[in-house]
């Protein structure tokens, strides 16, 4: 007999916060306001809020990046849509890859799990290309 996950325990994920439109550091904040009023979500700490050069189109306005350790019941998938959601209450819309955007929320790192789909990357495939994301997960306790 095969035992069914408990879909109700809850998993420690890591999630990267950036903007680099409009008032920047607002739109970070009000982020993190959004997903720790989410249910299923409970934000456990932040990390300090950095300004970075953009990565990939650099013909922009320099980002505020951060990071935050979460606790969540929800599934890799659910918590993507989750963000995603968020975003769009934000006014994010879809430019081109590494545009400027109000805000973007990423899973960095989802408990254990790996994962490679068309939707979804686990752990986030540029982790290790940005330092700004190691520093903010040095600052956030395992």
């Amino acid at each position: 007999m095969t035992k069914k996950k408990n879909p109700s325990i809850k998993k420690i994920a890591y999630i990267g916060i950036g903007s680099n439109m409009g008032h920047r550091l607002n739109n970070c904040k009000k982020a993190l306001t959004l997903l720790n009023n989410t249910p299923h979500i409970q934000v456990l700490k932040q990390s300090t809020w950095v300004e970075t050069k953009p990565v990939g189109f650099t013909q922009q306005k320099k980002f505020m990046n951060g990071a935050c350790k979460i606790k969540t019941t929800l599934s890799p998938l659910k918590l993507l849509s989750t963000l995603q959601k968020i975003e769009r209450q934000l006014g994010r819309k879809k430019t081109f890859r590494w545009g400027p955007r109000c805000i973007d929320l990423d899973i960095l790192v989802f408990d254990h799990f790996k994962m490679n789909s068309k939707r979804l990357t686990l752990p986030h495939p540029e982790i290790k290309n940005r330092s700004f994301i190691l520093k903010a997960l040095k600052e956030l306790p395992q």
